[in-house]
Order: structure tokens, then sequence, then C-alpha cells
């Protein structure tokens, strides 16, 4: 009954044996050393851990053997080509006063330190959208007037060169339209249905593939098993098209931009759990974002282009938020990568209750 329980923590959860031999692993544990339990049962708790300092395992066996528990904090463990840190739990499990039984807790720091920079961008982000499509509103109406008081001007006027000043500002009128309903974003429901996330990033390739031009190598690195994605296709597409055209307008010149997918096990978008997620990277080896900018990047009007609106980025993660999915973005000198988390949790029996 109690691995019933253990199966659906979040916390990696580990049992032993007496001569520290692993007897159970919940699913949290197979993706905290991304493996499966069928290849980790057996295996003694020093192979599995591979942690820098020995003196660990001689306090482990003391303490338990004592039957008192140990904590231990930040400790690096080495997962095949990644560390990650962790804090460790070990709690003796006694039968009839014996040791029995060894279960050991593995909580990982860095996935939590990523949950609370999740949360605060999702909030920053928020609160930042909520203030840009208050302004939009805001300007949009007194706009309205000024475009029409134009109209009604230019039909009164005979004179061409004058007329030419009332066309001046009905055509900035309109082209002031047209950024305040970008910066509103996205104001259609959106249309989901099941469908192939490869397809809409090929879709992505042909669309950029004149304006990357012969300088810039679009490649791909797809991983085929990923099962269909329940999503709306045209704000997929624009999203995606957004991150890979700012991919290819920071390359400028020459370069590679890699469009990349991988499955993603029990993956935490905010404070929420999926057991399935979708990782698409979309990666340029371009002179990456400048420090100052990183963490503003996703803000309506922040751009480090001159010539640039700085709402592409804004509007994809927006259209992101809306499929309960979140945007990530690491960059430094010839390696930019902007990474998009897609939940693929509970797709069929979403595609049942749309019908």
């Amino acid at each position: 009954m109690y691995k019933k329980i253990l199966d659906h923590l979040n916390e990696a959860i580990l049992m032993f044996d007496r001569d520290l031999l692993l007897t159970y692993i919940n699913p949290a544990g197979e993706m905290l050393f991304a493996d499966s339990a069928k290849h980790l049962l057996g295996n003694p708790a020093q192979k599995l851990f591979k942690i820098g300092h020995h003196g660990l395992f001689t306090d482990l066996m003391q303490r338990l053997h004592q039957h008192e528990p140990l904590v231990d904090r930040e400790l690096i463990l080495e997962r095949m080509s990644q560390s990650i840190t962790v804090n460790l739990s070990a709690t003796p499990l006694l039968e009839d006063g014996q040791l029995n039984e060894i279960l050991i807790e593995l909580q990982q720091v860095d996935r939590h330190l990523r949950i609370t920079k999740e949360e605060q961008l999702l909030a920053q982000q928020n609160t930042s959208r909520m203030l840009v499509r208050g302004l939009a509103h805001e300007i949009k109406n007194p706009l309205g007037g000024l475009r029409g008081a134009a109209q009604l001007l230019d039909l009164e006027l005979h004179d061409p060169e004058l007329k030419e000043y009332t066309q001046i500002i009905i055509a900035e009128s309109d082209r002031l339209q047209e950024l305040m309903d970008k910066m509103l974003g996205p104001n259609k429901p959106a249309h989901k249905s099941l469908l192939n996330i490869h397809e809409i990033l090929e879709r992505v390739r042909q669309l950029v593939a004149v304006e990357a031009g012969n300088n810039i190598s679009l490649e791909t690195d797809y991983d085929p098993s990923i099962p269909e994605l329940f999503a709306d296709k045209n704000q997929l597409i624009q999203a995606l098209l957004n991150i890979v055209r700012n991919a290819i307008q920071a390359i400028q010149t020459s370069g590679r931009i890699t469009l990349k997918t991988r499955i993603r096990r029990h993956m935490t978008i905010g404070r929420k759990r999926y057991r399935l997620a979708v990782k698409i990277d979309v990666i340029d080896n371009g002179p990456g974002i400048k420090p100052e900018l990183m963490g503003q990047i996703f803000y309506p009007m922040i751009t480090g282009r001159a010539e640039g609106t700085g709402l592409g980025l804004s509007i994809a993660q927006s259209l992101i938020n809306q499929h309960s999915g979140l945007i990530e973005c690491e960059s430094e000198p010839g390696n930019t990568v902007f990474s998009i988390y897609l939940p693929l949790a509970d797709n069929l029996g979403k595609k049942a209750s749309n019908r």
C-alpha cells in the first residue's frame, strides 16, 4: 500500500536493504537518475550515487546501525554527463528493534530553484502584460478619434499638398493601431486539436527558409517518438515563427539554427507537474543576448535591435502560456537556446471532452 503512495510523490524515494542494495525506487527517482527501475534495482548505493566524498557512506552506515536518521545537504550527484545538487535524507526502518530497510529521500535543489524562477517569471510577465494591455486600450480610443478627424478633414481639402499631410496622419494612425493590436496580443480563442509537433516545426522551417537565405543553415534534430500534442496549430506556428525569426535577425550574416525536440517525463511547469511534456529547442550560434537584457527579453518593447519592436518574444510567450507551457532562454556567445515546454499529458481526454 505504501508503495502506491510513494509512486505519486514528486520527490525521489529509494528503498535499500540492510546491505545498501536498492530494492525500490519511485517514478520521480527514475527521472532523477534518468534510468528505469528495471536497470537500477539491485545496485549498491555507492554505485548509484557516485558522490565525491566516501565519508558519506561511513556516516550513513554508522547512523543507520545506531537507528538514527541522517540528513546531508547540497550533495553533488553525478548523473550520466550531468551534475545535479540534491539534499539527502536517510531514515532507518526497524522491525522488531532491528534494522530492516533504509528509506532515502533525494530532493533536487536545482528543481526547486527552477520552479521558483518560473513562478517569478510568469508573475512578472502577467503583471507586465496587464499594464501593457491597459495602456494599449487607453491609446486606441483617442487614436480612433484622431484618424476619423483626419479623414473628415481630408474630404474637405482640395489642395493636393494639404491632403498629403492628412494622408500622413491617417497612415501613421493605422501604423500605431497595428502596433497597439500587437501589444494587446492574441484575442482569438484557441481552436485546439491533436497535431504532430514536427509538422508544425517543418511548416515554420519552410516559411523562414527564404528569409534565412543561403548563409544561414536550418538544421533539425527531432525525436520521432513524441506523441501528438493537443494545441492550436496557428498559435504554435506564430509562436515558433517569432522565435526562429528572432534567431535569424540575431545571426545577421551567416550561421546555423537548429530545431530540436525531446520528450520530458514528470515535468514541472510553474507549480503543476505533468506526466509528459515536449521540449522544443531553437538553437542558434549567433553573438548571444546581452546579459543586461536576459531578464527582460520577454517583456513588451524590450529589444536589442534599433529597428525591432520588442513584441515578438512577448507574443510568443503569451501564446505558449495559453497552452499551459513556458519559454526559457539561455544564452552565451555562439550558443543561444530558446526552450519551449508544452505539456502532453491527458491529450486524449481533452480531445474527447472537446467533441
